[in-house]
């Protein structure tokens, strides 16, 4: 597909509103590289909480993990940009922009692409119902399965008690997962000297805090309630950075974790049927080296006779 004409002059020397209403990027338009791998075939893909905007965001592995995929949708589920982050300092290297683009160029192929407003973006929320280049925003919306099932898609922090009745203590606890996530980057810079794959050391405190481990039990009946009480046969959310496929009663609580803490995400494939992808470990999987073919020396034949 040939990219579109530039903008033409008005008169004014500004572009027309039809013009700005038509117009692409080029870049838009720009073949992909070819890969060395076949692009997975899916028929939906939910990820949540990228934190773009923030040192902890695992752009690089986001961005291989997109690179991967094809899918028809694509549900963004709430905190992709850090707005609290960015009120604080700016913080936006290439690979975000580079994860903006990947977004933007699915959408413009064909992918439905929508994004579900969180807590750390709700700067977005009035614009629920709008669409901008290509990609939908709203507040929470229903998905139906291959199979007939029907979902609600929702970040979860309308469940999350601390950050709906005491906003204070929810950027205090912000400002301690700040840290822990400094020391997760320091972790993980001492583990590539070493070659040794990514470790989420704020995931692994995280399951072993018992009072965070009540929280996500909670959280996680909380959501599961508010789906039976819309009739609904399941709830995708993210929020609080734990993928879980989890049944509660008649309702299914999936959660597509997060790109902080564990690289993961929610596929569903073409007959209904939904499971966690763990980036990092297939990452890991990919790079780890095959061990050496045994070799069958005097010595060894000896020992086996």
């Amino acid at each position: 597909m040939a990219p579109r004409a530039l903008l033409k002059d008005t008169g004014k020397g500004l572009p027309s509103a039809m013009d700005l209403a038509t117009s692409i990027p080029a870049w838009l338009d720009l073949p992909e590289p070819r890969g060395f791998r076949p692009k997975r075939k899916l028929r939906t893909v939910w990820i949540s909480d990228l934190h773009l905007g923030t040192r902890g965001c695992n752009a690089t592995m986001l961005l291989d993990f997109l690179a991967s995929i094809e899918c028809e949708t694509l549900y963004l589920v709430g905190d992709i940009v850090d707005g609290w982050r960015l009120s604080k300092g700016w913080y936006w290297p290439d690979e975000h922009n580079e994860v903006v683009r990947r977004v933007l160029k699915m959408a413009h192929r064909g992918t439905r692409v929508v994004l579900i407003a969180g807590n750390h973006d709700e700067m977005l929320r009035p614009y629920a119902g709008m669409s901008f280049g290509g990609v939908e925003l709203a507040l929470d919306t229903i998905h139906e399965t291959a199979d007939g099932r029907r979902l609600l898609v929702t970040h979860g922090d309308g469940f999350d008690g601390v950050v709906l009745y005491a906003r204070w203590l929810a950027f205090l606890g912000d400002k301690a997962y700040e840290v822990l996530l400094k020391t997760n980057r320091w972790v993980n810079l001492i583990r590539r000297q070493f070659r040794l794959p990514y470790w989420s050391l704020s995931s692994y405190m995280k399951k072993r805090v018992k009072n965070a481990v009540q929280f996500i039990c909670d959280f996680e009946e909380a959501v599961a309630h508010a789906a039976r009480d819309l009739g609904v046969d399941g709830v995708v959310c993210g929020h609080i950075h734990c993928a879980e496929i989890r049944q509660i009663g008649d309702v299914t609580y999936y959660n597509d974790g997060d790109w902080v803490e564990s690289c993961t995400a929610l596929v569903e494939d073409a007959s209904g049927a939904i499971s966690i992808i763990d980036w990092a470990a297939e990452t890991a999987r990919q790079n780890a080296a095959p061990e050496p073919a045994a070799v069958n020396t005097p010595a060894r034949e000896k020992e086996r006779a």
